[in-house]
């Protein structure tokens, strides 16, 4: 399989899925959560899979992660075979390379604002000088350089998920997984945390990959992944991102013909 490149140099697919499948057992029963998903994504996109409950967009988000294991197929990040790495080499390769933003915040309750973006600093073994300073700096790009000492009981949820995408860019990751992130918040803050975190990825060519339910969410993104039963349903192209537009923008995005999930 050929890799192109781009003409800075840098590999065009930062995440590549070949035939793709996840298979749960439920007693004696089998449910297939992912049929057979083939996919790029490129180095620097927005790729928003969106779909329904149940549809098999997280699980397809928590295989690319490295959260869990495919029953079949490949999973190839930065040309790494992912799916056949121990689990010790798998934590090490997400601390360098992968940021998580959570539907539900998932910042520690007794640390503060700053302590809990510094968490993947000290993971890293940053010295905690320079750790304080880059949290800091994280805080201030997210707008909460007031709020450093105020722990999650004392912000707002919109606050509490600032923190969060804070935390998640703060070690410069390559690829940052978000999974419904606003799915807790109403639309004005939604709105507010979907520019915040587009500019982010945007200004160091970071890969955003995001799982959601809702078009106003996916407008935002460079391409929209429909995800149905297990399988890619089509895949859509936007013209003109921008969704902090009141409306959808669906008069921007072009769909593509519906694409076979092993293409």
């Amino acid at each position: 399989m050929e890799t192109r490149k781009k003409s800075d140099g840098s590999s065009e697919n930062i995440i590549e899925l070949r035939n793709l499948r996840k298979v749960y057992r439920v007693g004696d029963e089998k449910v297939v959560a992912l049929d057979d998903i083939s996919l790029d994504i490129k180095r620097g996109e927005f790729c928003c899979l969106l779909g329904t409950s149940g549809s098999g967009k997280s699980t397809l988000l928590n295989l690319m992660a490295g959260l869990e294991k495919p029953t079949r197929g490949t999973i190839r990040i930065k040309g790494e075979a992912i799916e056949k790495m121990s689990e010790k080499k798998l934590a090490k390769f997400r601390q360098e390379h992968l940021g998580f933003v959570f539907q539900s915040y998932n910042l520690l309750p007794m640390l503060t604002a700053l302590e809990n973006v510094s968490l993947p600093l000290i993971f890293k073994g940053v010295p905690r000088a320079k750790r304080d300073k880059r949290a800091r700096e994280m805080l201030k790009a997210v707008g909460l350089s007031t709020h450093e000492k105020h722990k999650p009981s004392q912000m707002s949820g919109g606050q509490q998920q600032r923190v969060g995408i804070a935390r998640a860019f703060v070690a410069m990751p390559e690829i940052v997984f978000a999974d419904e992130p606003t799915g807790n918040l109403d639309s004005k803050t939604t709105r507010e945390i979907m520019e915040l975190i587009t500019r982010l990825a945007r200004e160091h060519n970071q890969t955003l990959v995001i799982v959601t339910h809702d078009l106003q969410i996916a407008g935002y993104a460079d391409r929209i992944v429909h995800i149905l039963d297990g399988n890619i349903e089509k895949i859509e192209i936007n013209n003109t991102r921008g969704g902090s537009n009141e409306e959808a923008d669906n008069n921007n995005i072009s769909s593509t013909d519906p694409v076979p999930a092993g293409v």
